[in-house]
C-alpha cells in the first residue's frame, strides 16, 4: 500500500513539475538589465549592457519572452539599434523605469547615429508596455536650433521603428525628444494607445508620433503636447485611424507634408475621430508642396473639438517657401469634415488653399460650426479652387456648395 502511494505521489508531483514546466515555456523567461550589468543610476552608460540583455531574449524561443527594464530605476542610453527577427513572435519589452539620452554634445562624442537615439527593426510582434518613461533631454538641443548653432542638425528621433510589423505600444511616457518621440517606418498592423508625449510648445521638431510607409496603424486614447505637429501622416501610408487623441501645445495633426523637391507621394484612407485640439498652432491639416505629384484622398475628421486653436481647418496645396516649380500638383479629394465644432484664435477658421492645375475635388463639411475665441468677432471662410459641398457650416464656406 504503500509503495502505490508512493508511486502516485511521484505521479502527481511529476504532472506538476511537467505543467509547471510548460507553463514557464510558454509564459517565456524574464531577462532583466540589471543581471547583465546595467547600472541603474542613471549616471553610466548601460547601452552595452542593454545590447547584451537584448542578444539573449532576441534568441529565446519561448512563446513571450520578456526583456524588464525595472522600477525604480534610471538607465542612461547612447544611440542603440535592437535588430531582429527575433525567436518569439511575441517579444515583450517590459518598460516600468526611466531610459534617459545624454543630457550635452560631448555625451555624444563618437557616436555616428545622428538620426536615432534608440531604435528598433525587423522586430515582429514587439509588445512595449509598463507605464515606464523616454527622456529625450533635448533642451541643449533646442538652445542650440534657437541659436543657430551647428549642433542643431545633430540632433536625433527619440523612438524609431523600422519594418516591426504588428507593434504595440501602450500606457508609456515620452518627453523632451531632441527632435520627434516616436516614428513609425515601414511598418504595418501597428496598435498605439494610452501614450503621453510631452515637450514644451517652444521645442523646434518635436514632433510627438510620425508615420511613413506604413498600414493599418492605430493610435488611440493618448495625451500627445510638443512643439510640432502632434501626429504627422507622411506619404505612402494607408489606413491610419487615430481615435480619442488629446493634441496641444503643437501644430496639431497634420497629413504632410507631402511632394518636396517634386516627389511622388501618395497618402489615402486617413480617419481621424473623436479627437480634441487646444491652443494649437493648427487644427487639422493638410500639405502639399507646389511641384510635387501624387494623391491624397478618403480622409475623414469626424468628431472634432478645437478650443482656441489657429487654423482650425486648413489644406494648403500650394506650399512652396523655396519657389520650387515643376510637377502637377498633388490631387487632393474625398475629404470629409463632419461633426466638427469649437474656438478659433485666428480670424481665418476654414482655409482651403488649393492650385489650379491639382485643384481640391469633393471636399464636403457636413455639421461644422467654428466660433471665434474672441467673444463678438466674427470669423470667417478662405477658399481657392477648392469644390465640393457644405451640408451645414459656419462660417460659410464660399467655394462650396450647399
Amino acid at each position: 500500500m504503500k509503495c502505490i502511494v508512493t508511486v502516485i505521489l511521484f505521479f502527481l508531483w511529476m504532472v506538476s513539475f511537467c505543467s509547471c514546466r510548460l507553463l514557464s515555456e510558454a509564459t517565456g523567461r524574464r531577462f532583466n538589465v540589471l543581471d547583465y550589468g546595467a547600472d541603474g543610476s542613471g549616471k553610466i552608460d548601460a547601452t552595452p549592457a542593454f545590447q547584451k540583455a537584448w542578444g539573449d531574449f532576441c534568441q529565446a524561443s519561448e512563446e513571450t519572452p520578456t526583456l524588464v527594464v525595472p522600477a525604480g530605476k534610471t538607465f542612461l542610453l547612447k544611440s542603440v539599434t535592437f535588430s531582429g527577427p527575433c525567436m518569439s513572435k511575441n517579444p515583450h519589452l517590459l518598460m516600468e523605469g526611466t531610459i534617459v539620452a545624454p543630457d550635452s554634445f560631448d555625451s555624444w562624442d563618437g557616436d555616428d547615429d545622428y538620426e536615432n537615439w534608440i531604435g528598433f527593426t525587423a522586430v515582429f510582434g514587439l509588445m512595449v508596455d509598463g507605464g515606464g518613461k523616454f527622456d529625450g533631454q533635448g533642451e541643449a538641443w533646442w538652445k542650440a536650433c534657437n541659436d543657430n548653432d551647428s549642433a542643431c542638425s545633430n540632433r536625433r528621433q527619440a523612438l524609431h521603428f523600422n519594418k516591426c510589423n504588428s507593434l504595440r505600444l501602450s500606457n508609456l511616457h515620452h518627453v523632451n525628444s531632441q527632435r520627434g518621440h516616436i516614428s513609425i517606418n515601414a511598418c504595418d498592423d501597428v496598435q498605439l494607445s494610452n501614450l503621453q508625449i510631452l515637450a514644451p510648445d517652444e521645442s523646434p521638431n518635436t514632433d510627438g508620433i510620425d508615420i511613413s510607409g506604413s498600414n493599418h496603424v492605430n493610435i488611440q486614447d493618448s495625451f500627445i503636447g510638443t512643439g510640432d505637429d502632434c501626429i504627422a501622416i507622411n506619404g505612402f501610408s494607408t489606413y491610419i485611424n487615430v481615435t480619442g487623441v488629446k493634441c496641444g501645445p503643437g501644430h496639431g495633426i497634420s497629413i504632410g507634408s507631402l511632394g518636396k523637391d517634386g516627389a511622388y507621394e501618395t497618402v489615402e484612407e486617413v480617419h481621424v475621430k473623436s479627437c480634441a485640439l487646444k491652443g494649437t498652432q493648427n487644427g487639422v491639416r493638410i500639405k502639399t508642396w507646389e511641384g510635387g505629384s501624387g494623391y491624397v484622398r478618403k480622409i475623414t475628421f469626424e468628431d472634432i473639438t478645437f478650443v482656441n486653436s489657429e487654423n482650425p481647418i486648413i489644406i494648403d496645396q500650394q506650399y512652396n517657401p523655396n519657389g520650387i516649380r515643376g510637377g502637377p500638383g498633388i490631387k487632393i479629394s474625398d475629404i470629409t469634415y463632419r461633426n466638427v465644432h469649437g474656438s478659433s484664435a485666428d480670424e481665418v477658421a476654414i482655409t482651403l488653399d488649393c492650385a489650379g492645375t491639382a485643384a481640391c475635388t469633393n471636399i464636403v463639411m457636413d455639421n461644422v460650426n467654428i466660433i471665434s475665441s474672441n467673444p463678438g468677432k466674427q470669423i470667417r471662410a478662405s477658399c481657392n479652387n477648392a469644390k465640393g459641398t457644405a451640408i451645414s457650416a459656419s462660417p460659410i464656406v464660399p467655394c462650396l456648395s450647399s
